[in-house]
């Protein structure tokens, strides 16, 4: 059985849609902020984020990284070398330990593509 539908009430100049105010986003910018935002789209990754944006400095080491998360370091250090890739920190080796760094305004980034188109 096929319904149709018969549109009865057209009211002459009243759109059904309100216009577009902004620009939406271009498919290159849409693209950048999806493998940024499935960098965040990970719970462990958003608590190491939290935990680095939290400490002294904004900064801390791996090795201050693994209980709080309560994942292997191996884990761990893949989940910063995710959110590193993606803008987020910033990596410096001393020794032997690795320390992680917020990208001051990264978050503000994402915020702004979303906003501003």
């Amino acid at each position: 059985m096929v319904a149709t539908l018969e549109v009865t009430d057209v009211t002459p100049g009243v759109t059904c849609c309100a216009p577009l105010v902004k620009k939406p986003l271009e498919q290159t910018d849409a693209e950048r902020l999806a493998v940024t935002l499935k960098a965040l789209a990970d719970p462990a990754r958003l608590r190491l984020l939290s935990i680095v944006a939290s400490s002294a400095g904004q900064e801390a080491c791996v090795c201050d990284l693994i209980d709080p998360i309560g994942l292997s370091q191996p884990t761990v250090s893949h989940h910063l070398k995710v959110l590193t890739e993606a803008g987020f920190l910033t990596r410096s080796k001393r020794g032997t330990w690795a320390y992680y760094r917020l990208i001051p305004k990264a978050l503000e980034q994402v915020s702004e593509l979303l906003t501003s188109a």
